[in-house]
């Protein structure tokens, strides 16, 4: 449908441009001329009427109502070429708007384009070539150098390089192996791979991407909204003007004002500004659910920051071990993988991996409780067994000798993430972990701060020291330790103003809660994650937070953009009222100079194209 109201308006453009030349030049018989331009300019009116009275109706007032009521005095006192001057230009705006939104989704829609059509599956030891849309979850598709993954899978043989530009922005490729997810239309740069499917058509990441652009591009910016408002009661001051102008003076004037005044333009070129915007974030990997987000990031004075796997990689390694009474190493390591095996956090992990790499055999326990944040609790051979921190254990009444807490405060110090091991209310073991910052981060928080973020705060479930030591390296003065989930919620609630925006960074699955409660909740790393995409109000593809001052530079280009626009509008609209009072103009020329004007805020928005260059502060 909507494609045939595209194609009716530059049918509309078409006919009224070539009509308005034939008139001003006379090419055609008076009498002609004027039929054509009655029929063109009554014909292109009715759907102004209609959306008009649609607005009405919903108990909106619209820029439609204010050109409604201009496009039927122009044709009541048959100001023909008025009506054709107006309708051009409403044709031209609605035309600008389609525009914006189809270059804004093209970058990403075009990612369909780059799926093969056919895919090679392996079945009963035989490779048979098939179409794309007969794929099944539970397939085995092979992937070779050369060729585009056809839809989300993991691998099960084999080794590769992956191109995800495609999807994150990201301009390295990613080594991938057994167990690592791939996703649809990304590139094996180079390798061989046997990979199961795992989602299909509008399952797949990408395809999940694309809806969300497409809702993101619905969400309005606050001054969209404004603008909105502004419009209800410029066009109410309008219409009072109008009836008072119609009381003391004549039609004609009313006519020229209404040309002069009729704010179609800005009611185009506002949202044009912040579709715009959006479509070039997704262009760089960064998915922005709404022009509102995108004008708080503008004003962003305090952003709070997850420290695992935000600030640093999440990926930890054990550096030491240390066992107690006539406990060994191998009981340590078999008790610690046994109750982690159960957690996805990223110390479990990091633990299992460990003790994998070092050969232990363990088994899941069948009874357990995990306390999201302080540790975990299970059964085993009538034993109780507890993997935690030392404040869990403390909780627990576990028995901690002077030495154990010697020890403890020792790893500490060294700016170790410290798991403690313990079996019936005693410490049979400790295991020391370290966590390495992003290279990236460094430099981000100091651009950040560039930006005016006069407030970075980290937040941590790990002890004071190692987040003191993290928060030193990555140029970040105030941070708050040994958080449980529930208290960085309060910490957010703290924060949290009505006049500034907060933001929460974090990896959007763990830190889901936080997200959603902040002003803007900022997941981090989020290709391939459904739960990620959904918790967040920006989501960054990449694993790499360097996108967020790039982002905070483009909502404050865009809302400059929006301010100058209504700048434009008002010395053009102030400057035609002027013409029209003094009577330089009449209603011809008031819409003449209408349509000429109108282009100006537009233009100015379609500037936000030009953003492959570098954008400027």
């Amino acid at each position: 449908m909507k494609k045939v109201f595209y194609n009716r308006d530059y049918i509309l453009i078409f006919n009224l441009a070539i009509f308005l030349f034939l008139h001003y030049f006379k090419i055609i018989p008076e009498k002609l001329d004027e039929i054509f331009l009655i029929f063109l300019s009554s014909l292109a009116t009715l759907p102004v009427i209609l959306s008009a009275l649609k607005s009405i109706k919903n108990k909106k007032i619209s820029v439609d109502l204010l050109a409604s009521i201009a496009l039927m005095a122009s044709l009541a006192t048959k100001e023909w070429t008025s009506a054709a001057f107006i309708n051009l230009m409403l044709a031209s705006a609605r035309i600008f708007n389609q525009y914006t939104e189809n270059k804004s989704r093209s970058a990403i829609k075009s990612l369909l384009k780059l799926r093969p059509k056919k895919i090679k599956i392996k079945k009963d030891n035989e490779i048979k070539e098939i179409d794309i849309s007969e794929i099944k979850i539970g397939d085995l598709m092979i992937i070779e150098t050369g060729e585009r993954v056809p839809a989300d899978g993991i691998i099960l043989d084999g080794e590769a390089n992956i191109d995800q530009s495609s999807l994150s922005g990201e301009s390295l490729p990613i080594a991938k192996t057994i167990g690592d997810r791939i996703l649809s239309s990304t590139l094996n740069v180079s390798g061989s791979l046997v990979a199961k499917v795992e989602r299909i058509g509008k399952d797949t990441t990408l395809e999940k991407i694309i809806s969300l652009v497409e809702e993101s591009q619905k969400g309005k910016a606050k001054i969209n909204t404004l603008a909105e408002k502004f419009a209800s009661w410029y066009i109410a001051a309008t219409i009072i003007l109008a009836i008072i102008i119609y009381i003391f003076s004549d039609i004609k004037l009313l006519l020229s004002v209404l040309l002069v005044a009729c704010a179609d333009d800005i009611a185009i070129a506002i949202p044009m500004t912040f579709l715009a915007a959006i479509g070039y974030a997704g262009q760089r990997g960064v998915v922005i659910k709404g022009g509102h987000f995108l004008e708080e990031l503008s004003k962003l004075k305090t952003i709070l920051i997850d420290k695992t796997g935000t600030l640093t990689r999440g990926k930890l390694n054990i550096k030491e071990l240390k066992t107690f009474g006539n406990y060994q190493i191998d009981d340590l390591l078999n008790f610690a993988a046994m109750l982690e095996s159960v957690s996805s956090h990223p110390i479990a992990k990091a633990i299992v991996a460990y003790a994998k790499e070092q050969k232990i055999k363990f088994q899941p326990p069948k009874n357990f409780k995990e306390y999201t944040g302080q540790g975990i609790i299970a059964d085993y051979q009538n034993q109780q067994i507890v993997s935690g921190n030392i404040n869990f254990l403390k909780e627990l009444n576990f028995q901690i000798s002077e030495n154990e807490l010697n020890e403890i405060k020792k790893l500490q110090e060294k700016g170790f993430n410290i798991t403690i091991i313990g079996c019936d209310k005693k410490i049979i073991g400790l295991l020391a972990l370290a966590d390495e910052i992003r290279p990236e981060i460094k430099k981000t928080i100091a651009e950040l701060k560039k930006l005016g973020v006069k407030n970075l705060i980290m937040l941590t479930g790990d002890n004071e020291k190692v987040a003191e030591n993290i928060a030193k390296e990555a140029g970040i003065e105030n941070f708050h330790a040994n958080l449980s989930p529930k208290d960085k919620l309060n910490y957010i609630k703290k924060y949290l103003t009505k006049n500034k925006p907060v933001a929460m960074i974090g990896d959007g699955v763990n830190d889901a809660a936080a997200l959603a409660l902040s002003d803007i909740g900022i997941a981090m790393g989020t290709i391939g994650s459904d739960a990620a995409i959904e918790a967040a109000d920006i989501a960054l593809m990449k694993d790499d937070l360097k996108e967020l001052p790039e982002m905070i530079k483009l909502g404050r280009y865009a809302l400059r953009i929006a301010y100058q626009d209504f700048i434009i509008w008002g010395v053009v609209n102030i400057v035609g009222l002027f013409l029209i009072f003094n009577r330089i103009i009449g209603p011809e020329g008031a819409a003449a100079y209408n349509f000429i004007t109108d282009f100006f805020p537009l233009l100015n928005s379609l500037k936000l194209f030009n953003l492959h260059l570098k954008i400027k502060k």
